[in-house]
């Protein structure tokens, strides 16, 4: 193969050739939803065989769990303060700084992303040399996209959510086009035909982001058949949920009122498991076409999610929450099959974030890592001491910081705390903070708190102790607005005046 000239300059001096790459995200996954993280329902062969020819990270986290945030955190390396969203802002541009696909681009790589991407504008490459679009439905923005057009072409015309779910909800119904226009087919088969028409002169990076098993819940009747005759797990519970009133949780927990009824959460456990399979096989299509291609040997796989879901643990639902459901992810790195610098079929405990996946992929492919880059390498020997988190400036507003064994939770609205020993309680179901033999590591990550708030959180600080704002008393009212409800999008649903957003992304 042909070497990029500057390809051939930042090549490791142990490798005839640089590696591929394949970044593999999915969206709203939570880190134990895998059957190689002992989850005693979820079927993921693909991911669970994939675990044992690279290294797991159990200890990895989204610092700011919401779809756009995260996504940030993934394209520039940074922390939400170093990027400037933790409270999911749709129209907000991606800053002027080297990104992960500009990076590889620089150093001669061809790159591709398929799916998912949640940049402003829609139809922004950043710095990939091209995009097809999977964007869930949202027009409003301004995008043009690749999924709906192929649906148009198949003759499903604005038809992606005649189903009748919800984008944020947990309604849960089958699919009701063919198999064929499902969205995680259509990413998969996309992402194999670009694998098929490289340029074989150069490696590539390719970027392949599904949408599920974020709502809505729709996934293929085959694989809610998978599910139907087997025990479901249940949600769990702790006796702090009833206990602790905790202002910020009220409010989620009155969005989605989901409620108790066995029946209904197995239901929706079962929709969301699987579209959790449907991605895990449909991923061996593509590791199928690496396979074929002859480039599997020669690449670089990273998975990885956005965050995760609660699932209805302690009552919740959703992400924007610090507990393992919604912040812990997914991170399973695999090294090329001649490569030395990731472990096989190990589970490596350091404190990781999204910041990390930009150096990680930079440094496993040669390429010098930008100084604007706040994350670490998980290759290198380097680790954090502790990993820093932070969601929303409102009354829903929650602050973590994650020392490797235990985690503080830090809710402003009403100045509470939680604290968790996850190696003794990895279910969170002990509220640690005021028993007395953890006195000092809670004031210990109450000082790590207090150090890293920035912007309106200044105000919630006094002579260096955390005093928060009172909570204010809120009546939940029926979301009048249908906030994530899809309808027919052919024609297009208008823009505004400005060509902008209308209504709820």
């Amino acid at each position: 193969m042909k070497i990029h000239p500057h390809i051939e300059k930042s090549m490791p001096k142990d490798h005839i050739s640089p590696p591929n790459v394949l970044f593999i995200s999915v969206d709203q996954w939570p880190g134990y939803l895998l059957g190689c993280a002992g989850h005693p329902v979820i079927q993921t062969p693909t991911l669970d065989h994939l675990a044992k020819l690279g290294t797991r990270f159990n200890r990895a986290y989204a610092e700011s769990p919401i779809c756009i945030p995260s996504r940030r955190s993934m394209m520039t390396g940074l922390s939400p303060k170093g990027h400037g969203d933790r409270s999911f802002n749709p129209t907000l541009p991606l800053k002027n700084l080297p990104l992960l696909a500009h990076s590889f681009r620089s150093a001669g790589y061809q790159s591709v992303a398929i799916g998912k991407l949640h940049v402003y504008p829609p139809r922004d490459r950043i710095g990939f040399d091209d995009v097809l679009l999977a964007e869930e439905g949202r027009p409003k923005l301004g995008a043009i996209d690749d999924y709906e057009m192929y649906l148009a072409s198949q003759g499903h015309a604005g038809e992606q959510f005649m189903h009748g779910m919800n984008n944020n909800d947990y309604l849960n119904r089958p699919w009701h086009l063919d198999e064929a226009s499902h969205v995680t087919n259509w990413i998969t088969r996309e992402a194999a035909k670009t694998i098929k028409r490289r340029d074989p002169t150069r490696p590539a990076f390719w970027h392949v982001s599904y949408t599920h098993p974020h709502p809505p819940l729709a996934p293929l009747q085959c694989y809610l058949d998978m599910y139907r005759d087997i025990s479901i797990d249940s949600a769990i519970h702790s006796e702090w949920e009833k206990t602790k009133h905790i202002p910020a949780l009220d409010a989620v927990r009155s969005y989605w009122p989901v409620g108790e009824n066995p029946d209904k959460h197995k239901q929706l456990r079962q929709a969301y498991y699987a579209l959790c399979t449907h991605i895990d096989h449909q991923l061996r299509i593509i590791l199928g076409t690496l396979r074929e291609e002859d480039l599997l040997d020669d690449t670089i796989i990273l998975f990885s999610a956005d965050h995760g879901d609660m699932l209805g643990d302690f009552g919740l639902w959703a992400k924007r929450l610090f507990y393992e459901g919604s912040s812990a992810i997914p991170m399973i790195l695999i090294d090329r099959a001649n490569g030395h610098r990731v472990k096989a079929n190990h589970t490596d405990s350091r404190l990781v974030g999204l910041q990390d996946i930009m150096p990680t992929l930079l440094d496993m492919a040669g390429i010098e890592i930008p100084s604007s880059v706040e994350g670490l390498s998980m290759v290198q020997p380097a680790q954090r001491q502790y990993l820093y988190g932070e969601c929303r400036e409102d009354s829903g507003a929650t602050r973590m910081v994650h020392d490797g064994r235990h985690k503080l939770i830090w809710y402003p609205a009403g100045n509470i705390f939680q604290l968790f020993d996850l190696e003794k309680d990895p279910r969170e179901q002990i509220d640690c903070i005021d028993l007395p033999a953890y006195d000092s590591t809670q004031k210990s990550l109450k000082g790590i708190l207090a150090s890293q708030l920035h912007g309106v959180d200044l105000a919630w600080i006094k002579e260096g102790q955390l005093i928060g704002f009172a909570a204010s008393g809120q009546a939940f009212k029926a979301d009048r607005g249908m906030s994530g409800q899809r309808g027919l999008h052919f024609p297009t649903p208008p823009l505004d005046p400005l060509g902008k957003q209308v209504g709820s992304p």
